[in-house]
């Protein structure tokens, strides 16, 4: 049932897939521009960091920045409401606190990019992580409780490859001429998404593991772990790509995602689009 009393949270579903688009952006765009150029693979805070000293570098991270916040608000709105029909039983409570959890990770973002153009970012992201890593390990249950944000992380990896797999996204871009005809660059996207979750919650996994703070890391440290692979240089090349189209898929859901609660009843989905053609045929 459609809820028009909710109507205005729309722009700010739009505005925070938007921001979120844009920061994959920044990170594969930066990356690929510094292995095109002999460097390495940059994590977030580094790509941010490389835009901030750009000409046009702080309207930029403000343009992060309150993209950002705004899939923060989105993500709490739609886990107070229940805008896309989880429903209130264990796995739709799951699915709204899971919901709620990204929202806080990327207003975190959204402050981390305010802080590069008003504060002081003395340390790096890799530093950061490892000195909080350290001070966990020396809690008495610290191992116990990095080892389970480490299966948690490796399941939200698994999560996003199922999504690739199973193209279940599909039920909530609307049927057009783009996500008609160009959705396997977005399944590769989430693909890549996964891929990426998935070891760096493999690589907190090892720190809990090896009681080794510096093993765990963002996107900088998942990197770098695929550059000392076989074929390291292509796989973090790959990778980036791959992020790139995730920043596409971002951009697609912003114009074209579909809310179950605010869904016009009018617009159809790609899955059920794909349905009347496969009917038809």
């Amino acid at each position: 049932m459609r809820d028009d009393n909710l109507n205005w949270a729309m722009p700010v579903m739009r505005a925070g897939y938007a921001g979120r688009a844009l920061v994959y952006l920044i990170v594969s765009g930066v990356s690929l521009f510094a292995i095109w150029h002999g460097g390495e693979a940059k994590g977030t805070s580094e790509a941010l960091s490389t835009v901030e000293r750009s000409p046009f570098g702080m309207v930029a991270l403000i343009v992060v920045a309150l993209g950002l916040f705004a899939y923060m608000i989105w993500r709490l709105i739609d886990a107070w409401f229940d805008l896309e029909d989880h429903g209130t039983d264990a796995k739709g409570l799951f699915a709204r606190t899971g919901q709620a959890v990204t929202g806080l990770i990327h207003g975190a973002l959204g402050g981390l990019a305010l802080l590069l153009l008003f504060g002081s970012t003395d340390s790096g992201e890799g530093s950061k992580t490892a000195f909080y890593m350290s001070k966990l390990l020396s809690w008495p249950m610290g191992a116990i409780v990095i080892g389970a944000v480490a299966v948690i992380t490796m399941g939200a990896g698994v999560y996003y490859l199922h999504k690739a797999w199973s193209q279940s996204y599909r039920q909530k871009l609307q049927a057009n001429h783009f996500t008609l005809h160009w959705n396997k660059l977005l399944q590769i996207g989430v693909a890549a998404q996964g891929v990426s979750v998935l070891i760096i919650g493999f690589l907190i996994g090892l720190t809990a593991w090896r009681h080794d703070p510096s093993a765990a890391g963002g996107l900088d440290k998942a990197f770098g772990w695929l550059s000392q692979q076989a074929y390291g240089q292509a796989l973090v090349t790959a990778m980036c790509v791959g992020l790139l189209l995730f920043a596409l898929f971002m951009a697609v859901n912003a114009a074209y995602r579909i809310i179950p609660r605010l869904k016009d009843p009018d617009v159809l989905s790609l899955a059920q689009k794909l349905k009347q053609k496969a009917e038809a045929a």
